[in-house]
């Protein structure tokens, strides 16, 4: 594909995605913004996942992280605004400070310590009264710009997917940096990377604190967005999810954190509204997400080991020789 051709197909999919809130109805529009951010959160992981070789089970609390540090600052009167800017750099903060003993260890180590990490914060929460314990910030004013307002579901949606095209940007130039391209080394081999000079302990904590930064500001704009955030908001399958959605569309590709949101993020909405129908069991919705998760991973390792956009762009190179 030419360059002149992916940019008439990039200015297509843009023009779609800003037409569609207004075709939606409430509460597609609320799938709609749950998805960007979503995806806002798979493109730092991805990054971190494919670059810096670093697995994740708790990226979700530094959505959280984010979500708390907004609700936090509007409630006790500062502008939303502020609060909005603070949620990335408090959850990047979050884990500049973590990432140090945190990234010491590797693989399945990392894994469990981050899972770890994401239960004792989401203890914290429930047990800490001026969090809002287990019942949560409740009454979150509406994310705001002067006398400028958020109070609509389609204003959210537009919030949301500029956030999420600073987030692509931010990533795309980071990759395409020199530091992207010494990560890209890091990925194939810490041993070779580090003896080639490379700083791989700094780069592998700057990564994780820049994919948190993402988590974080997704969590500031769905604590806007939703007026109302607990412990309960972040579970542990939400970070599950998120793994799940790096590894079907492709690691370390931005177009597969993507494509793999998407994927998995509608058919999960689908299984849960053919759950919900009468005379189906209230269990049913959620052993389905994690169905949906073990199903999808599995038939990925086993017949798209890199993902489905990668998967894609060989078959297309393969069609153009």
């Amino acid at each position: 594909m030419s360059r002149v051709t992916r940019r008439i197909a990039l200015g297509i999919g843009a023009a779609v995605t800003l037409a569609l809130p207004l075709v939606l109805d409430s509460g597609q529009l609320s799938i709609y913004i749950l998805l960007g951010l979503t995806a806002i959160v798979t493109v730092g992981l991805s990054m971190l996942m494919g670059y810096a070789g670093q697995v994740s089970l708790g990226q979700a609390a530094f959505y959280g992280i984010g979500a708390y540090t907004a609700g936090l600052l509007a409630l006790h009167g500062w502008p939303p605004l502020i609060g909005l800017v603070a949620a990335p750099l408090a959850a990047a903060l979050a884990a500049l400070v973590l990432g140090v003993p945190l990234l010491r260890l590797r693989g399945h180590h990392l894994a469990f310590a981050t899972l770890a990490m994401q239960l004792i914060l989401l203890s914290i929460a429930d047990n800490q009264a001026w969090m809002g314990g287990s019942i949560g910030l409740q009454g979150i004013p509406q994310l705001s710009l002067g006398s400028l307002e958020f109070d609509t579901d389609m204003s959210y949606a537009y919030v949301t997917w500029i956030a999420l095209a600073g987030v692509v940007l931010t990533a795309r130039n980071v990759i395409q940096s020199r530091p992207g391209r010494a990560l890209r080394a890091l990925a194939t081999s810490e041993v070779a990377a580090e003896s080639a000079g490379i700083p791989v302990g700094r780069y592998k904590l700057t990564v994780f604190a820049l994919s948190a930064g993402f988590a974080g500001l997704a969590g500031g704009i769905y604590a806007f967005y939703l007026g109302y955030v607990s412990p309960g908001s972040f579970p542990i399958l939400l970070s599950v999810g998120y793994v799940v959605m790096v590894v079907v569309g492709g690691l370390g590709t931005i177009w597969g954190a993507l494509a793999g949101t998407a994927a998995v993020t509608l058919l999960v909405q689908l299984l849960n509204q053919l759950g919900t129908r009468d005379g189906v069991p209230g269990w049913l919705p959620s052993v389905l997400s994690y169905a949906v998760y073990a199903v999808l991973l599995i038939a990925v390792v086993l017949y798209l080991p890199r993902g489905i956009v990668p998967a894609l762009v060989s078959l297309r190179r393969r069609a153009d020789s």
